[in-house]
Protein backbone atom coordinates (compact mmCIF):
# COMPACT_ATOMS: atom_id res chain seq x y z
CA UNK A 1 0.00 0.00 0.00
CA UNK A 2 1.48 3.48 -0.79
CA UNK A 3 2.73 5.56 2.44
CA UNK A 4 2.29 9.30 1.73
CA UNK A 5 3.70 11.82 3.77
CA UNK A 6 3.39 15.70 4.02
CA UNK A 7 5.28 18.00 4.58
CA UNK A 8 3.88 22.04 5.84
CA UNK A 9 7.22 23.93 5.49
CA UNK A 10 6.57 27.17 8.57
CA UNK A 11 9.70 28.77 8.77
CA UNK A 12 9.38 31.86 7.29
CA UNK A 13 9.59 34.90 9.17
CA UNK A 14 7.07 36.49 6.39
CA UNK A 15 8.94 40.11 6.53
CA UNK A 16 6.84 40.79 3.48
CA UNK A 17 3.65 41.74 5.48
CA UNK A 18 4.79 43.85 7.85
CA UNK A 19 3.87 41.76 10.99
CA UNK A 20 6.05 41.67 13.95
CA UNK A 21 5.39 37.62 14.39
CA UNK A 22 5.67 35.16 11.27
CA UNK A 23 2.85 35.43 9.57
CA UNK A 24 1.79 31.46 10.14
CA UNK A 25 0.85 32.65 13.90
CA UNK A 26 -1.46 35.73 12.59
CA UNK A 27 -4.97 34.86 14.01
CA UNK A 28 -7.50 34.22 11.31
CA UNK A 29 -10.84 33.72 12.48
CA UNK A 30 -10.11 32.71 16.07
CA UNK A 31 -7.14 30.30 14.64
CA UNK A 32 -3.99 30.62 13.77
CA UNK A 33 -3.11 30.46 9.83
CA UNK A 34 -1.37 27.56 10.03
CA UNK A 35 -4.03 25.84 12.00
CA UNK A 36 -6.59 26.48 8.53
CA UNK A 37 -3.50 24.86 7.06
CA UNK A 38 -2.84 21.63 8.89
CA UNK A 39 -6.80 21.74 8.80
CA UNK A 40 -7.10 21.83 5.18
CA UNK A 41 -4.21 19.57 4.04
CA UNK A 42 -5.56 16.96 6.65
CA UNK A 43 -8.40 17.23 4.80
CA UNK A 44 -8.71 13.83 3.04
CA UNK A 45 -7.90 10.23 4.96
CA UNK A 46 -4.92 9.90 2.49
CA UNK A 47 -2.28 11.24 4.29
CA UNK A 48 -0.20 8.53 6.86
CA UNK A 49 2.04 11.24 8.12
CA UNK A 50 2.68 15.03 8.68
CA UNK A 51 5.64 17.31 9.05
CA UNK A 52 5.64 21.07 10.56
CA UNK A 53 9.20 22.54 9.64
CA UNK A 54 9.47 25.47 11.70
CA UNK A 55 12.17 28.30 12.64
CA UNK A 56 12.16 27.24 16.24
CA UNK A 57 10.01 24.66 18.55
CA UNK A 58 7.42 26.82 20.60
CA UNK A 59 4.02 26.37 22.84
CA UNK A 60 1.91 27.84 20.03
CA UNK A 61 3.15 25.41 17.44
CA UNK A 62 3.23 22.51 20.36
CA UNK A 63 -0.29 22.91 21.12
CA UNK A 64 -1.32 22.81 17.39
CA UNK A 65 0.11 19.66 16.66
CA UNK A 66 -1.22 18.13 20.25
CA UNK A 67 -4.79 18.23 18.10
CA UNK A 68 -3.38 16.11 15.68
CA UNK A 69 -2.42 12.37 15.22
CA UNK A 70 0.32 11.35 13.21
CA UNK A 71 2.46 14.78 13.46
CA UNK A 72 6.12 16.09 14.45
CA UNK A 73 7.38 19.38 14.39
CA UNK A 74 10.92 19.40 12.67
CA UNK A 75 13.44 22.85 12.33
CA UNK A 76 14.48 24.07 9.74
CA UNK A 77 17.34 25.98 7.99
CA UNK A 78 17.44 29.97 7.09
CA UNK A 79 15.90 29.25 3.07
CA UNK A 80 13.16 27.34 1.72
CA UNK A 81 15.35 24.80 0.78
CA UNK A 82 16.77 23.69 3.78
CA UNK A 83 13.92 23.96 5.51
CA UNK A 84 12.60 21.11 2.92
CA UNK A 85 15.45 19.21 3.06
CA UNK A 86 15.31 18.97 6.96
CA UNK A 87 11.59 17.76 6.30
CA UNK A 88 12.41 15.26 3.94
CA UNK A 89 15.59 13.99 5.96
CA UNK A 90 13.16 13.36 8.90
CA UNK A 91 11.17 11.21 6.55
CA UNK A 92 14.12 8.67 6.08
CA UNK A 93 13.70 6.39 9.03
CA UNK A 94 10.22 5.20 7.55
CA UNK A 95 10.32 6.83 4.09
CA UNK A 96 7.14 7.18 2.57
CA UNK A 97 6.61 6.81 -1.42
CA UNK A 98 5.05 9.89 -1.75
CA UNK A 99 5.98 13.27 -0.36
CA UNK A 100 3.62 16.59 -0.52
CA UNK A 101 5.16 19.75 0.10
CA UNK A 102 3.31 22.96 1.03
CA UNK A 103 3.55 26.30 2.16
CA UNK A 104 1.93 27.06 5.79
CA UNK A 105 0.69 30.36 4.45
CA UNK A 106 -1.89 28.83 1.87
CA UNK A 107 -4.27 28.05 4.35
CA UNK A 108 -7.60 27.62 1.36
CA UNK A 109 -5.79 24.71 -0.41
CA UNK A 110 -8.77 22.43 -1.50
CA UNK A 111 -9.61 18.79 -0.82
CA UNK A 112 -9.82 17.84 -4.70
CA UNK A 113 -6.45 19.64 -5.06
CA UNK A 114 -5.00 17.22 -2.44
CA UNK A 115 -6.46 13.95 -4.09
CA UNK A 116 -5.70 15.01 -7.51
CA UNK A 117 -1.82 16.00 -7.22
CA UNK A 118 -1.90 12.12 -5.41
CA UNK A 119 -3.90 10.64 -8.42
CA UNK A 120 -1.67 12.28 -10.69
CA UNK A 121 1.66 10.98 -8.92
CA UNK A 122 0.66 7.34 -9.66
CA UNK A 123 1.93 7.76 -12.90
CA UNK A 124 4.52 11.11 -12.44
CA UNK A 125 7.41 11.62 -10.36
CA UNK A 126 6.74 15.08 -9.71
CA UNK A 127 3.37 16.99 -9.83
CA UNK A 128 2.26 20.47 -8.89
CA UNK A 129 -0.85 22.40 -9.60
CA UNK A 130 -0.73 25.73 -11.95
CA UNK A 131 -2.88 28.40 -12.70
CA UNK A 132 -1.97 30.29 -16.62
CA UNK A 133 -1.20 33.55 -16.41
CA UNK A 134 -4.24 35.77 -18.02
CA UNK A 135 -3.35 39.30 -17.50
CA UNK A 136 -1.03 40.74 -20.71
CA UNK A 137 2.45 41.14 -19.03
CA UNK A 138 4.99 43.88 -20.12
CA UNK A 139 9.23 44.51 -18.92
CA UNK A 140 9.44 47.63 -17.02
CA UNK A 141 10.66 49.36 -20.50
CA UNK A 142 7.03 48.27 -22.21
CA UNK A 143 8.07 45.49 -23.97
CA UNK A 144 5.15 42.74 -24.27
CA UNK A 145 5.65 39.43 -23.02
CA UNK A 146 4.23 36.02 -24.11
CA UNK A 147 2.00 34.62 -21.41
CA UNK A 148 0.74 31.52 -23.51
CA UNK A 149 3.98 29.53 -22.37
CA UNK A 150 3.66 31.13 -18.40
CA UNK A 151 2.06 29.38 -15.28
CA UNK A 152 1.84 30.55 -11.36
CA UNK A 153 2.66 27.38 -9.15
CA UNK A 154 1.18 26.54 -6.62
CA UNK A 155 1.14 24.25 -3.07
CA UNK A 156 1.34 21.45 -2.38
CA UNK A 157 4.00 19.91 -5.06
CA UNK A 158 4.09 16.07 -5.08
CA UNK A 159 6.71 13.92 -5.58
CA UNK A 160 8.36 10.29 -5.41
CA UNK A 161 9.90 10.42 -1.98
CA UNK A 162 13.13 9.41 -3.20
CA UNK A 163 13.49 11.12 -6.15
CA UNK A 164 13.09 14.76 -4.87
CA UNK A 165 15.08 14.02 -1.70
CA UNK A 166 18.09 12.47 -3.86
CA UNK A 167 17.20 15.73 -5.83
CA UNK A 168 18.16 18.12 -2.97
CA UNK A 169 21.16 16.25 -1.82
CA UNK A 170 22.78 16.78 -5.38
CA UNK A 171 21.63 20.79 -4.74
CA UNK A 172 24.31 22.73 -5.52
CA UNK A 173 25.15 24.96 -2.67
CA UNK A 174 25.01 28.41 -4.77
CA UNK A 175 21.51 27.72 -6.01
CA UNK A 176 18.81 29.03 -4.24
CA UNK A 177 15.71 28.03 -5.54
CA UNK A 178 11.98 29.48 -5.50
CA UNK A 179 10.41 26.10 -4.74
CA UNK A 180 10.58 22.31 -5.18
CA UNK A 181 9.29 21.70 -8.15
CA UNK A 182 12.71 24.06 -9.16
CA UNK A 183 14.63 21.40 -7.44
CA UNK A 184 13.25 18.80 -9.39
CA UNK A 185 13.44 20.37 -12.26
CA UNK A 186 17.29 20.97 -11.72
CA UNK A 187 18.02 17.20 -10.73
CA UNK A 188 16.19 16.53 -14.26
CA UNK A 189 13.10 15.00 -13.42
CA UNK A 190 10.11 15.63 -15.74
CA UNK A 191 6.91 17.39 -13.92
CA UNK A 192 3.41 17.41 -14.40
CA UNK A 193 1.15 20.25 -13.63
CA UNK A 194 -2.04 19.72 -12.68
CA UNK A 195 -4.98 21.97 -12.51
CA UNK A 196 -4.70 25.22 -9.97
CA UNK A 197 -6.85 26.56 -7.70
CA UNK A 198 -7.54 30.44 -7.79
CA UNK A 199 -8.45 30.40 -4.18
CA UNK A 200 -5.18 28.73 -2.75
CA UNK A 201 -3.28 31.68 -2.64
CA UNK A 202 -0.22 32.18 -1.07
CA UNK A 203 -0.50 34.98 2.28
CA UNK A 204 1.78 37.33 1.61
CA UNK A 205 1.03 41.02 1.63
CA UNK A 206 -1.24 42.58 3.98
CA UNK A 207 -3.90 42.92 0.95
CA UNK A 208 -3.27 39.08 0.50
CA UNK A 209 -4.56 38.62 4.72
CA UNK A 210 -7.49 40.95 4.40
CA UNK A 211 -8.56 38.70 1.26
CA UNK A 212 -7.90 35.66 3.60
CA UNK A 213 -9.89 37.30 6.00
CA UNK A 214 -13.05 37.80 3.63
CA UNK A 215 -12.88 34.05 2.23
CA UNK A 216 -12.71 32.63 6.03
CA UNK A 217 -16.00 34.68 6.76
CA UNK A 218 -17.26 33.70 3.57
CA UNK A 219 -17.18 30.20 3.93
CA UNK A 220 -18.53 29.68 7.60
CA UNK A 221 -21.71 29.41 8.90
CA UNK A 222 -23.52 30.24 12.67
CA UNK A 223 -24.28 27.47 14.93
CA UNK A 224 -25.96 27.99 18.02
CA UNK A 225 -26.67 25.31 21.23
CA UNK A 226 -29.45 25.19 23.99
CA UNK A 227 -28.37 23.42 27.30
CA UNK A 228 -30.11 22.98 30.03
CA UNK A 229 -29.37 21.12 33.94
CA UNK A 230 -31.27 20.80 37.15
CA UNK A 231 -29.53 19.85 40.30
CA UNK A 232 -31.11 19.03 43.81
CA UNK A 233 -30.33 20.86 47.05
CA UNK A 234 -28.67 19.53 50.37
CA UNK A 235 -27.26 21.26 53.44
CA UNK A 236 -23.65 22.30 52.83
CA UNK A 237 -21.61 25.02 53.15
CA UNK A 238 -21.46 26.28 49.41
CA UNK A 239 -22.25 25.61 45.96
CA UNK A 240 -20.45 26.12 42.08
CA UNK A 241 -22.30 28.17 39.71
CA UNK A 242 -19.80 29.09 36.76
CA UNK A 243 -16.85 27.80 38.31
CA UNK A 244 -17.25 30.59 41.28
CA UNK A 245 -17.76 28.96 44.85
CA UNK A 246 -20.69 30.94 46.62
CA UNK A 247 -20.78 30.49 50.68
CA UNK A 248 -24.00 29.75 51.67
CA UNK A 249 -26.29 27.10 53.72
CA UNK A 250 -26.63 24.38 51.29
CA UNK A 251 -24.76 22.51 48.27
CA UNK A 252 -25.83 20.93 45.18
CA UNK A 253 -25.90 17.29 45.19
CA UNK A 254 -23.89 15.41 41.94
CA UNK A 255 -21.48 13.62 40.79
CA UNK A 256 -19.22 16.07 40.62
CA UNK A 257 -19.39 19.21 41.84
CA UNK A 258 -22.91 19.61 40.26
CA UNK A 259 -22.26 23.04 38.87
CA UNK A 260 -25.60 23.15 37.23
CA UNK A 261 -24.37 26.20 34.94
CA UNK A 262 -20.91 24.80 33.73
CA UNK A 263 -23.15 21.55 33.15
CA UNK A 264 -25.88 24.01 31.09
CA UNK A 265 -23.11 25.68 29.14
CA UNK A 266 -21.07 22.20 28.21
CA UNK A 267 -24.62 20.98 26.75
CA UNK A 268 -25.26 23.96 24.91
CA UNK A 269 -21.26 23.99 23.01
CA UNK A 270 -21.97 20.52 22.60
CA UNK A 271 -25.09 21.12 20.70
CA UNK A 272 -23.27 23.42 18.30
CA UNK A 273 -21.40 20.83 16.81
CA UNK A 274 -24.24 18.00 17.89
CA UNK A 275 -21.95 16.11 20.02
CA UNK A 276 -24.70 14.43 22.32
CA UNK A 277 -24.60 15.82 25.74
CA UNK A 278 -22.66 15.85 29.08
CA UNK A 279 -24.06 12.65 30.03
CA UNK A 280 -22.57 11.01 27.34
CA UNK A 281 -18.68 11.65 27.33
CA UNK A 282 -18.97 11.62 30.80
CA UNK A 283 -21.23 9.21 32.57
CA UNK A 284 -22.52 9.62 36.40
CA UNK A 285 -21.61 5.72 36.78
CA UNK A 286 -17.65 6.27 35.70
CA UNK A 287 -15.79 6.72 39.17
CA UNK A 288 -13.17 8.92 38.12
CA UNK A 289 -15.89 11.51 37.37
CA UNK A 290 -17.18 11.56 40.90
CA UNK A 291 -16.11 15.34 42.64
CA UNK A 292 -14.77 16.26 39.59
CA UNK A 293 -14.51 19.96 38.33
CA UNK A 294 -16.92 20.51 35.92
CA UNK A 295 -14.45 22.89 34.19
CA UNK A 296 -13.12 19.88 32.90
CA UNK A 297 -16.48 19.09 31.13
CA UNK A 298 -16.53 22.48 29.48
CA UNK A 299 -12.91 22.73 28.11
CA UNK A 300 -13.74 19.02 26.50
CA UNK A 301 -16.60 20.69 24.71
CA UNK A 302 -14.90 23.94 24.17
CA UNK A 303 -11.70 21.43 22.43
CA UNK A 304 -13.83 19.34 20.36
CA UNK A 305 -15.33 23.08 19.25
CA UNK A 306 -11.92 23.88 18.10
CA UNK A 307 -10.94 20.65 16.56
CA UNK A 308 -13.39 20.86 14.01
CA UNK A 309 -12.68 24.69 13.50
CA UNK A 310 -15.71 26.33 15.41
CA UNK A 311 -14.77 29.81 17.00
CA UNK A 312 -17.00 30.91 20.05
CA UNK A 313 -19.17 33.99 19.53
CA UNK A 314 -20.91 34.04 22.46
CA UNK A 315 -22.08 32.67 25.51
CA UNK A 316 -25.88 32.92 27.73
CA UNK A 317 -26.29 31.69 30.74
CA UNK A 318 -29.21 32.20 33.09
CA UNK A 319 -29.47 30.48 36.78
CA UNK A 320 -32.97 29.76 38.19
CA UNK A 321 -33.21 29.81 41.82
CA UNK A 322 -34.21 31.71 44.93
CA UNK A 323 -31.21 31.46 46.70
CA UNK A 324 -28.47 32.23 46.82
CA UNK A 325 -28.75 35.75 45.00
CA UNK A 326 -26.52 36.00 41.98
CA UNK A 327 -26.33 39.62 41.37
CA UNK A 328 -23.25 40.15 44.03
CA UNK A 329 -21.37 37.23 42.45
CA UNK A 330 -22.48 38.25 38.38
CA UNK A 331 -19.08 39.75 37.58
CA UNK A 332 -16.99 37.23 38.97
CA UNK A 333 -18.89 34.37 37.34
CA UNK A 334 -18.56 36.69 34.08
CA UNK A 335 -14.29 36.70 34.40
CA UNK A 336 -14.19 33.20 35.16
CA UNK A 337 -15.95 32.46 32.22
CA UNK A 338 -14.17 34.76 29.85
CA UNK A 339 -10.71 32.78 31.55
CA UNK A 340 -12.12 29.43 30.84
CA UNK A 341 -13.32 30.07 27.37
CA UNK A 342 -11.11 32.66 26.24
CA UNK A 343 -13.68 34.86 25.07
CA UNK A 344 -14.22 38.51 26.13
CA UNK A 345 -16.26 39.47 28.31
CA UNK A 346 -18.67 41.86 26.58
CA UNK A 347 -19.69 38.13 24.75
CA UNK A 348 -20.47 36.30 27.79
CA UNK A 349 -23.92 37.15 29.67
CA UNK A 350 -24.85 35.71 33.12
CA UNK A 351 -28.66 36.69 34.09
CA UNK A 352 -30.24 35.21 37.43
CA UNK A 353 -34.10 34.68 37.41
CA UNK A 354 -36.40 32.95 39.93
CA UNK A 355 -39.80 31.00 39.87
CA UNK A 356 -42.00 33.94 41.67
CA UNK A 357 -41.63 30.72 44.75
CA UNK A 358 -43.64 27.93 42.39
CA UNK A 359 -42.00 24.53 41.54
CA UNK A 360 -39.53 22.99 43.08
CA UNK A 361 -36.83 26.16 42.53
CA UNK A 362 -39.45 28.27 44.35
CA UNK A 363 -39.25 26.06 47.13
CA UNK A 364 -35.19 26.17 47.41
CA UNK A 365 -35.72 22.59 46.67
CA UNK A 366 -32.94 22.68 43.42
CA UNK A 367 -31.15 25.15 41.26
CA UNK A 368 -31.73 25.29 37.44
CA UNK A 369 -29.43 26.68 34.66
CA UNK A 370 -30.14 27.45 30.61
CA UNK A 371 -27.60 28.55 28.29
CA UNK A 372 -27.37 29.57 24.79
CA UNK A 373 -23.99 29.28 22.80
CA UNK A 374 -23.31 30.92 19.51
CA UNK A 375 -20.11 30.00 17.82
CA UNK A 376 -19.35 30.25 13.85
CA UNK A 377 -18.02 26.93 12.28
CA UNK A 378 -16.29 26.11 8.64
CA UNK A 379 -18.95 24.57 6.10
Amino acid sequence: MTRIAQIIVAAGKGARLGSTIPKQYLKLAGKLLIEHTISAMNSTDLIDETIIVVAKKDKIISDIISRYKNIRIVIGGDTRAKSSLAGLLSLSNKPPDIVLIHDAARPFVSKSTVVDIISNLKENTAVAPALPVVNALKTIDGIKIDRKSLFRIQTPQGFNYKEITQAYNNLSQNITPDDDIEVAKLSGINICYSEGDPNNFKVTYPKDFERAKKMISLNNYIATGNGFDVHRLATGDKVWLCGVPIKCEFSLLGHSDADVALHALTDAILGTIALGDIGDHFPPTDPQWMNAKSEKFLLFALSELKKRGGVLQHLDVTIICENPKIKPYRQSMRDKLSQICNLPIKKISVKATTTEKLGFTGRSEGIAAQATATVKLPE
